[in-house]
């Protein structure tokens, strides 16, 4: 089965803030991050789209105590966001206190950027994640 967007490309994307998901020819829906079939029927009609990149928070949760490799950055918040053109994403969310985030931020609106973490001993090197602000 062909892979219309691989992770490599996705995370090169992402690097250059900008966001890309594979659109079904069967049913419509949008599936990010990238697979080799949608997410909603499991058709693998797909064609690479740009997103958007913003979207709604719908729960988040603050990381205090984190993976091995990862204690430098705690604490740290993650957020679940849907996506304007409707798939949830998750990511970090940056801009707010982990410390002493609250329940508010639930239906703010925010915006796609990027964050670039070193490899650990899990991993086969660097990762790239989305990172999210709040919009003004």
């Amino acid at each position: 089965m062909e892979h219309k967007l691989t992770y490599k490309d996705y995370s090169e994307a992402l690097k250059e803030d900008r966001l890309l998901g594979l659109k079904c020819h069967q049913c419509g829906a949008i599936t990010v991050p990238p697979k080799t079939t949608c997410s909603k029927c499991q058709g693998s009609e797909l064609e690479v789209v740009q997103l958007s990149g913003r979207g709604t928070i719908q729960t988040f949760t603050t990381i205090f105590v984190p993976p091995e490799g990862r204690e430098a950055e705690a604490p740290y918040i993650i957020v679940l966001v849907e996506l304007d053109e409707g798939p949830w994403l998750m990511g970090n969310l940056e801009g707010i206190d982990p410390t002493k985030v609250t329940m508010d931020i639930i239906g703010k609106r925010v915006k796609l950027g990027h964050a670039i973490f070193p490899g650990d001993k899990f991993s086969a090197g660097e990762l790239v994640r989305p990172l999210f602000t709040l919009e003004n």
